[in-house]
């Protein structure tokens, strides 16, 4: 309503100023005046005077000023036309019009501006938020490989502190098994002082021949017939299937307990025939147990050769 009454105020006001100007005019008659001149069209000398006797001096003529033309009348123009008070609301109403599409106009630009603004404000605000992630994510990241690198160099000296620590109980373990070996060979040395000491002792009771090389008092070893006895005691516990090509022989070494007790065994020279092989280690495993010798003994290492055409 303000506004309203603003623009009608506004109007009446120019209505009046209009109506006070068509009223204060003032008509003057326009005067035209005109001037005109003769003049020769071409210059003429006059002739020369008749050769006369002097008279007596005329007075000089004094010349008359010629008159100077008088300047034209500059026209009057003539008064406007008395404002039209319709014209003059309607003028009134087309300025207001145009305020307010100034307005409007600048308002719009306001709004643009602000707008704009906004927007600048907005792009700054993204920026600076990724800038903030990336340089959050960098940090991480150089965090994280400082992590894995001090992870890594401490398993490095770890590695290093174990291996030399391992190589510590490795030259401990080489010095014990030295130390140890240096021991057991000392004392291979004293048993074997003591042994010859004793065998020195005893040497009168020897019964080998003149021409023997042993050392000990009494000859030992297995008879010429043990070892024919072993074969036949095994031998009749192999059990081969199929038919043989040829005669192969399989040398197997015999582990035995002083009692006879059988404790191990393995093929040292096989025969080319595994299934024969096997038929000679199934059969020692059967025995079990294995006779002693017309000295009551037992080697504890023996070396059988079984041929299956033997």
């Amino acid at each position: 309503m303000g506004r309203a009454w603003l623009v009608a105020l506004i109007a009446h006001a120019l209505l009046f100023l209009a109506l006070g100007l068509a009223t204060a005019w003032k008509t003057q008659p326009q005067t035209l005046q005109a001037e005109a001149e003769l003049w020769s069209a071409v210059p003429q000398a006059a002739a020369p005077r008749l050769q006369e006797p002097l008279p007596r001096p005329e007075p000089v003529p004094v010349p008359v000023p010629e008159p100077q033309p008088t300047p034209p009348a500059k026209p009057t123009a003539p008064p406007p036309p008395a404002p039209d008070p319709a014209l003059a609301l309607k003028d009134a109403q087309i300025a207001l019009e145009k305020k307010k599409l100034d307005e409007k106009k600048k308002e719009a630009e306001k709004l643009k501006a602000e707008k704009e603004k906004a927007e600048k404000e907005k792009a700054a605000k993204d920026k600076a938020a990724q800038e903030k992630l990336a340089k959050a994510k960098a940090e991480k990241e150089k965090a994280e490989k400082d992590k894995a690198d001090k992870a890594k160099l401490d398993k490095e000296k770890l590695a290093k502190e174990k291996k030399a620590q391992d190589d510590k109980e490795r030259e401990k373990k080489k010095a014990a098994e030295k130390d140890k070996a240096d021991k057991a060979e000392a004392a291979r040395a004293d048993a074997l002082r003591q042994e010859n000491l004793k065998r020195m002792q005893g040497l009168a009771g020897a019964s080998g021949g003149e021409n023997a090389t042993g050392t000990a008092l009494k000859s030992s070893g297995p008879s010429a017939t043990y070892a024919g006895r072993l074969v036949g005691r095994i031998k009749p516990n192999i059990t081969y299937p199929g038919d043989m090509v040829g005669n192969p022989r399989a040398e197997v070494e015999v582990r035995v307990a002083p009692d006879g007790t059988i404790q191990s065994r393995r093929i040292i020279q096989p025969s080319g025939n595994k299934a024969w092989d096997e038929a000679v280690l199934r059969a020692i495993d059967k025995t079990e147990i294995l006779p002693k010798d017309t000295d009551g003994r037992v080697p504890p290492v023996i070396v059988l050769g079984f041929r299956p055409l033997d």
